[in-house]
């Protein structure tokens, strides 16, 4: 591996015009891509195999007009005032006939006859003459009622018995993901001209928000922070700027394509922002590793920068190919999960990790080529010859030393403080975020408070519950459909039940049902759960199989299924990235010790990640103000990242430990000696990689938000708690046995040659053949 990566790292330092100008083409391509084809993204999520999608499936098929997007926009007046005067009647019925009137807006007026009466598809009204609305509360007079006008009811809008909240809810013909933002902000607009000199407040809701792509200046900082950290590491603007160029081509390429295939691949928003996210962050990363191996090799051993390039390459490449493969191996791991959703991300991600270890170990050192001698200064020649004789006494060389000699007190001194930090992990609670935790300077914010006020706060998550007979009849009838109203209705957990439609056949029938709890409440759970047991009252009484389905279902489903399998994940690349980290260090306890760091600084990471997120701390901080739950598949992909980059750090510090082992040092030496020449890099590393995922921390999206907050935090903890704390002191314990492999797998296991060995020992023979001068070549 070494001595063919040397030769690729040679022919690209000689020839960089073949190599720059291949790149180039491949991201003009790209860049093509995306302007013949456009971009489009949504925000929805599927869960493929969930109860709630499998339904949601078969009412497209049946009643497509039923599986449409659903939204809804609040109208609210002053206090003391009222909506339901003259002036305002009329411009909220004009507001409403001019939305019914847009593209993919289903208006209830063309349906069968009579159904304008029951108010459009999913907006739940009073369906009967004497039909309470309760079944908890018997002939109670309910806190809202249709919105009329001449006596007639507004199609799809109650107003709330006090008069100052009016909700107008409705459905798209399409689902939300064909939606284009062109589709919302069109609504959008309508809706807000009712504010125009009227007094009123129009609060269109989350489902209403036009599709951003979750990127500020948040990210920009994060990036000058990183250029910072490479100037100061490497002390070169020449040298820093090469990292930083490598990686945006490479998230260029990267992220493009995605967005170019984002009209032929369903995808969601986030998924072009973490294959950013995480393409910078390596693509920086490996980069730096390359070009501070040759600077050293330069600055070290006085090779020409073309012989230091191809080394860096041969030797550093090496590693940063192994360090890219369990990178690689976490994220496409997630595929085995079988969510599209979930896959499709990864294999973005995956991707961008892919591009950034191929540049670094073509494009990069095809740069190099042009940057030639230059890479470092003669002012940084004369000092590294002038300390040449100097003895290391370096922070590194200290902190080390330290941990060493203290090393049964640091291990149970980490293993203590990770071991607190996760505490808050055990009441982690996975979910969807809904207006309630969107920050209250937000219209969604603003708009789930006052539909809680007005109506209940169900009503900010209707649930859509089908039914289909199971008796011989296998016939929706208008006596079933008035008695599975009044069953569903005489449950203390809903406030009210609606009928949405029947197919053809007349074998399924729609409801839509307004639980009295809240979309993130364990109280709708249950209600989901009850309504699906086959041997439920209602279903028995009625001879009905009820399925349940909508938003809040779907957000249920998707928590429940990611929990059950994210074991099964963790399983996977474990197994897949202990014999990786095998292959490359020929130990049995280095990859073990080593995925025993991760375990403890994932769950120090969810711990951190639900104290600030779910239970508010420094909140304020962070550019929030309400804690709620954590996204659903938030832990899986963090775990997934957070494991490739964890066995990254653990690669590039522990092979030079390896590298000073097998040139004859002891045990626990070379550990000194291996962390004096890898920390300064891997403490750079990580700090780039914190700045770059911080960035992402104040994104507007609380999905990227979160991920970017929990990215930061494990690779803050990983990297200086676990990588350059425990695993130094870890080493020390095992002392020799820390290299040891049984004779027979030795034999079995291929020697990939991460050190260079073979490299070496090819550059000695050259050098030593005749009519050749003979040159130093150990590393």
């Amino acid at each position: 591996m070494s001595t063919f990566l040397y030769r690729l790292g040679r022919t690209a330092f000689g020839k960089p015009w073949l190599f720059i100008s291949g790149w180039l083409a491949v991201l003009a391509v790209v860049v093509g891509a995306v302007a013949i084809n456009g971009v489009s993204v949504s925000s929805e999520m599927k869960i493929e195999g969930t109860e709630a999608q499998t339904v949601l499936d078969r009412v497209a098929d049946e009643l497509p007009a039923a599986s449409g997007g659903q939204a809804s926009v609040v109208f609210t007046v002053p206090e003391g005032e009222r909506l339901d005067t003259a002036d305002r009647l009329s411009v909220i019925t004009n507001t409403v006939n001019d939305v019914y009137e847009l593209d993919k807006v289903v208006n209830p007026l063309d349906l069968a006859p009579g159904a304008a009466d029951q108010g459009a598809p999913g907006t739940p009204e009073e369906n009967a003459p004497g039909t309470p609305p309760t079944g908890s509360a018997q002939g109670q007079t309910p806190p809202y009622q249709p919105l009329l006008v001449d006596g007639a009811p507004v199609p799809g809008v109650l107003v709330s018995s006090d008069g100052q909240v009016a909700l107008f809810q409705f459905q798209f013909t399409v689902a939300s993901t064909s939606l284009t933002d062109d589709d919302v902000t069109s609504v959008v607009e309508v809706v807000e001209r009712a504010e125009h000199g009227t007094g009123i407040t129009v609060l269109p809701s989350d489902s209403l928000k036009a599709i951003e792509i979750p990127v500020g200046i948040g990210e920009v900082i994060g990036l000058a922070v990183a250029a910072l950290v490479l100037v100061l590491t490497l002390g070169s603007l020449i040298a820093a700027g090469l990292p930083l160029v490598t990686a945006l081509v490479g998230v260029g390429i990267g992220v493009g394509g995605a967005y170019a295939l984002s009209t032929a691949v369903e995808m969601n928003s986030a998924t072009p922002v973490l294959g950013l996210m995480v393409g910078l962050a390596v693509g920086i990363d490996y980069a730096l590793f390359v070009v501070n191996r040759q600077r050293r090799l330069i600055l070290d051993r006085g090779l020409t920068a073309q012989e230091a390039a191809g080394r860096a390459v041969g030797t550093a490449g090496s590693a940063v190919f192994f360090a890219g493969v369990t990178v690689l191996i976490a994220l496409t791991a997630l595929t085995v999960i079988g969510i599209a959703m979930l896959s499709t991300m990864a294999l973005v991600a995956a991707s961008t990790v892919a591009l950034a270890v191929l540049i670094a170990l073509t494009l990069l050192p095809a740069l190099l080529g042009l940057v030639g001698e230059r890479i470092c200064s003669d002012k940084a020649r004369a000092q590294r010859r002038a300390k040449v004789k100097e003895e290391s006494h370096s922070v590194a060389d200290h902190w080390v030393k330290g941990v060493i000699r203290f090393r049964w007190p640091v291990i149970v001194g980490v293993v203590a403080i990770l071991g607190v930090m996760a505490i808050p992990a055990a009441s982690m609670n996975l979910g969807i975020p809904t207006g309630a935790t969107a920050n209250q300077d937000t219209a969604a914010r603003q708009s789930y408070e006052a539909v809680s006020q007005g109506f209940g706060e169900g009503f900010n998550g209707p649930l859509l519950v089908t039914a289909e007979p199971t008796g011989t009849a296998g016939r929706v009838t208008p006596e079933l459909t008035a008695k599975l109203i009044a069953d569903l209705q005489d449950r203390d957990d809903i406030v009210l039940a609606a009928p949405v439609g029947v197919n053809e056949a007349g074998d399924l029938a729609v409801f839509s049902v307004i639980p009295t709890s809240g979309p993130s409440d364990e109280a709708t759970s249950d209600l989901v759960t009850s309504l699906r047991e086959p041997d439920n009252a209602i279903a028995g009484d009625n001879e009905v199989q009820l399925g349940v389905t909508g938003f809040t279902a779907i957000g249920i489903d998707m928590s429940d299924k990611l929990a059950d399998v994210l074991p099964l994940y963790l399983g996977i690349i474990i197994a897949l990235s202990v014999l990786i980290l095998m292959l490359v260090f020929r130990s049995v306890v280095v990859p073990i010790k080593a995925t025993a760091g991760f375990l403890l600084s994932i769950l120090a990471t969810f711990g951190a990640t639900t104290a600030v997120f779910q239970w508010g701390w420094l909140s304020s901080l962070f550019g929030f103000d309400t804690g709620g739950p954590l996204m659903s598949f938030m832990p899986i992909i963090v775990t997934g990242i957070l494991y490739g980059l964890a066995m990254d750090y653990e690669v590039f510090l522990v092979s030079s430990m390896r590298e000073a082992h097998i040139h004859g040092e002891g045990a626990r030496q070379s550990v000194v000696h291996g962390f004096d020449q890898a920390s300064r890099v891997v403490v750079a590393a990580a700090i780039i990689m914190v700045a770059v995922f911080s960035g992402f921390i104040f994104s507007h999206d609380i999905m990227i938000k979160q991920i970017g907050f929990a990215l930061a935090a494990g690779i803050l903890i990983d990297a200086f708690v676990v990588r350059l704390t425990l695993v130094p002191a870890l080493m020390a314990v095992f002392n020799e046995p820390a290299w040891w492999l049984p004779r027979w797998l030795d034999r079995v296991l291929p020697d990939l040659d991460i050190e260079g060995d073979k490299l070496l020992t090819m550059l000695n023979e050259e050098a030593e053949a005749p009519g050749r001068q003979h040159l130093e070549v150990r590393n």
